[in-house]
């Protein structure tokens, strides 16, 4: 048992207000390890009952570490996970004639690169794209398996699925840009590399060869969502800090209890935006701009090269970019050229 002794009264009012201007947890208390809800019978794995405090943990959360349980579908999850890591990995330092200063001095413009187009969908050499496949193959395991995981953990936990379903977006966009896009294109060179500077490589150029992203309506409301998800998260997350020195954290009692610090933050919006956000309006709000940025991103890329070949040029069709201006009217403009 931990027992706190008071001493707000000795202190100014001042003082003690400003003690909570901070981004960091100021007070961290802890008893006993929780262990969490027992599990239902049955499986071959137990939950682990091994915990310790990290002090470091507790400056910005729980202090508490573990009790952990992996499963059947997490542990297949983090060996398929190892081996496409592995793949990558090894290709790359391959790549480098083996030599690790140049392997770390080069890894963020190491590639492990698709199957080029001529072999289209048809299984290539591993030295000319097998490796990517491989690769490719694994991880895709790997993360579905451990989508598979997170769903039954909240489903035996009594929880809802949304954190899952919020992973799948992810996952809908990831395979959008490595499978799902290049099946209907017909080749696996359509699809991205593994790498850091390549994958980046790659959306540039596949903005320029399809007539600049900018324009492509799905692409705009992944934007969208992606800067409101920003702006919502940003917009809850302080209105809980600011009003942490009146214990708005404590949800269940600031629901039932007046005169809150969430009650605050209620009135502060409704001054400053005319209505305000309940406790949980304001997360189902940010709940689906964040998983709406990747299912309509990966709508934008999955459109792109199959329904639209040139998104500048649809742009101007449909009146939603104007065309550039003759400044050299003896030159055509080559995305029009026959």
């Amino acid at each position: 048992m931990v027992e706190l002794v008071a001493v707000a009264a000795d202190l100014e009012l001042g003082d003690v207000m400003a003690a909570y201007q901070n981004i960091f947890n100021r007070v961290r208390v802890h008893g006993e390890p929780d262990l969490g809800v027992p599990l239902p019978r049955g499986g071959y794995w137990k939950r682990g009952n091994k915990t310790f405090i990290q002090r470091l943990f507790g400056i910005f959360g729980e202090a508490q570490v573990g009790p952990g349980y992996l499963g059947t579908t997490g542990f297949l999850s983090l060996v398929f996970g190892f081996a496409a890591i592995e793949i990558i990995g090894l290709n790359m330092w391959a790549s480098v004639g083996w030599d690790p200063v140049q392997f770390v001095r080069m890894l963020p413009w190491l590639a492990l690169e698709p199957p080029g187009p001529e072999w289209g969908l048809r299984i290539p050499p591993l030295n000319e794209g097998g490796w990517w496949l491989l690769a490719g193959f694994f991880l895709t395991l790997s993360i579905l398996l451990w989508w598979y995981r997170m769903y039954r953990r909240a489903v035996q936990l009594g929880m809802g699925t949304h954190v899952a379903w919020a992973f799948a977006a992810a996952i809908w966009l990831y395979l959008v840009l490595g499978f799902i896009r290049p099946v209907m294109m017909g080749s696996w060179s359509e699809a991205v590399p593994f790498g850091i500077f390549p994958h980046l490589d790659w959306t540039t150029a596949f903005s320029l060869r399809y007539g600049n992203l900018f324009y492509n309506p799905f692409h705009m409301l992944s934007i969208t969502f992606l800067y409101g998800s920003t702006l919502l998260f940003a917009m809850h997350g302080a209105s809980i800090l600011a009003t942490g020195r009146y214990g708005s954290h404590r949800e269940i009692e600031q629901i039932v209890d007046r005169g809150t610090g969430a009650e605050r933050g209620a009135l502060f919006w409704r001054w400053t935006m005319g209505f305000n956000a309940t406790f949980e309006s304001i997360h189902r709000w940010a709940w689906w701009f964040a998983v709406l940025t990747p299912l309509t991103g990966g709508i934008g890329i999955l459109l792109t090269g199959t329904v639209v070949d040139n998104w500048y040029l649809w742009g101007m069709e449909h009146g939603l970019v104007p065309p550039y201006p003759e400044v050299y009217p003896d030159l055509t403009d080559p995305a029009v050229a026959p």
